[in-house]
């Protein structure tokens, strides 16, 4: 007598993806994935919000020294620019988990309207990057008064 098995193409396909999976997490055991050449570079994450007179931009970038924050604002083209160095070294050490980030990175963003390059204010606090960058006077929204004519 034989017996019929039912076949199920997903459970073929996620028994691959965990193979797969296996064999990825002994590679990370065989090789020395953390050099600094892997993880050189990174995007910075930003929040940008339009309020009424401006934008506000707010990004998290914490471990880093406000002084080593490179911050520029040309032609309405914000760049942010820092660079975070490995505060131990890897020699004899084995991680157990590594999810630091360490490298330089670099972001711009163009604004949608001209942007008042001379009056932005920049803070940073408990790792928090906080930049208000106000709108060029002419883009700002002008209140016309109505007069009567009798």
């Amino acid at each position: 007598m034989s017996t019929l098995v039912r076949w199920n193409p997903i459970r073929n396909r996620m028994s691959m993806f965990n193979e797969f999976d296996r064999m990825m997490n002994e590679m990370n055991e065989m090789f020395d994935w953390d050099a600094p050449s892997v993880a050189s570079n990174w995007k910075l994450a930003l929040d940008v919000v339009e309020v009424e007179d401006g934008y506000t931009v707010t990004a998290s970038i914490p471990g880093i020294n406000p002084d080593d924050i490179d911050i520029t604002l040309e032609n309405d083209v914000l760049t942010i620019k820092a660079e975070t160095q490995s505060d131990e070294t890897t020699e004899n050490v084995r991680y157990h988990l590594r999810e630091r980030r360490f490298g330089s990175f670099s972001r711009s963003l163009r604004f949608p309207v001209s942007v008042n390059g001379g009056a932005v204010e920049a803070k940073y606090e408990n790792g928090v990057l906080s930049l208000n960058i106000p709108k060029a006077e002419e883009v700002k929204p002008k209140r016309i008064a109505v007069k009567t004519v009798i």
